[in-house]
Formats: structure tokens, C-alpha cells, sequence
């Protein structure tokens, strides 16, 4: 990457190595680092929190009020749909032990 790029991860932790992001954040051979998910939630790796040119978030990145309303609609539809009898639509996928 280049010296000036900045990475942006909101999708997975593991996505990036955050060992070799923190080496090179702390070196500056990276402009920077904007991060709202990590490998290890909610341990963040010791050398991302010290590093300045590091924005880190609360994993809030569907946060926003449009996005909390759409899933909002989508459970009460699916609520009351089960209540009058419909089968259940949009079932999460469970991880069974």
C-alpha cells in the first residue's frame, strides 16, 4: 500500500492482520487506519490502541437510524405475520452447539 493510504475495515476482524497493521501504523508506513470490527472483540490488539493515526469504533457501523428502523419493520412484520397463522419468514441462521 501506499505510504499515505488509509485502510478502513468494517466488515470482519480477521479480514486484517492486525499485528502487521499495528507495525505498520506505528512506523508510518501507512497514513492510517479507520477500524469498527476487530479479530478479537472486545480485546482490542495492545499496539492499535496506541497508535494515533488509528481511529477505532464500537462496532457500529449499521448503526445508523435508517438501518435500526428497516430491521425494526422487518421483526414486527415477521411477528405479526406469525401471529396470524403465516409461517415464519427471514429465520436467522442459529449455530448449533
Amino acid at each position: 500500500m501506499p505510504g499515505d493510504a488509509i485502510l478502513i475495515n468494517t466488515s470482519r476482524g480477521p479480514v486484517v492482520d492486525e499485528e502487521a497493521l499495528a507495525h505498520a501504523l506505528h512506523n508510518e508506513t501507512i497514513g492510517g487506519a479507520g477500524l469498527d470490527v476487530f479479530e478479537n472483540e472486545p480485546d482490542l490488539h495492545p499496539k492499535l490502541k496506541t497508535a494515533p493515526n488509528c481511529i477505532r469504533t464500537p462496532h457500529i457501523a449499521s448503526a445508523s437510524y435508517q438501518t435500526r428502523e428497516a430491521i425494526g419493520m422487518l421483526a414486527a412484520d415477521a411477528i405479526i405475520g406469525v401471529l396470524e397463522g403465516q409461517p415464519a419468514s427471514k429465520i436467522p441462521n442459529l449455530i448449533q452447539p
